[in-house]
């Protein structure tokens, strides 16, 4: 893996030789998840996935690939390349792989606090947030991306969201 994956650095993505479209998706560098709470009600599931998947294609150089259009010319904006698995999970490991995943070397973390669905005005979110201590930090739904081994240790047994 190369220092583009490195979170310090800021950058964490596909350099412009790495994006290979026309492969499957298990040979990407980068290896993308999302693990929701597997006890929220489906509502705020669905909800917590779109957000933090947008935060990630945002953050993620080269995850998303080109858009084109259908057979009758419409255009379809581009979706992410690389593929992605949504897990699900209990709260208590959610906050074990997202704490494992702070320190990973390499790995982007988003992650989507109950605080955030409970607030309806965005500067209150990010007030209740500078004052909860990552211990306390109630997490719907985390996105991990990163070097694929590391990404599948940090999820080893957890089954897809059915």
């Amino acid at each position: 893996m190369n220092e583009r994956s490195n979170v310090s650095s800021g950058i964490v993505g596909f350099a412009p030789d790495e994006i290979v479209t026309g492969e499957a998706t298990r040979a990407a560098q980068l290896k993308w998840v999302v693990v929701v709470d597997e006890s929220i009600p489906a509502g705020r599931m669905v909800n917590a996935v779109a957000c933090i998947a947008a935060s990630t294609g945002q953050a993620v150089t080269g995850l998303i690939g080109p858009g084109g259009p259908d057979a009758s010319g419409q255009y379809h904006p581009g979706l992410p390349w690389a593929g992605c698995s949504v897990l699900r999970a209990t709260p208590g490991q959610i906050a074990e792989i997202r704490e494992k995943a702070v320190t990973s070397a390499g790995v982007l973390l988003a992650d989507m606090p109950m605080s955030a669905q409970t607030n309806r005005v965005y500067d209150e979110y990010l007030a209740e947030l500078a004052e909860t201590k990552p211990a306390d930090l109630a997490t719907c739904a985390i996105s991990v991306i990163g070097p694929r081994n590391r990404i599948a240790k940090l999820v080893k047994g957890l089954q897809l969201l059915a």
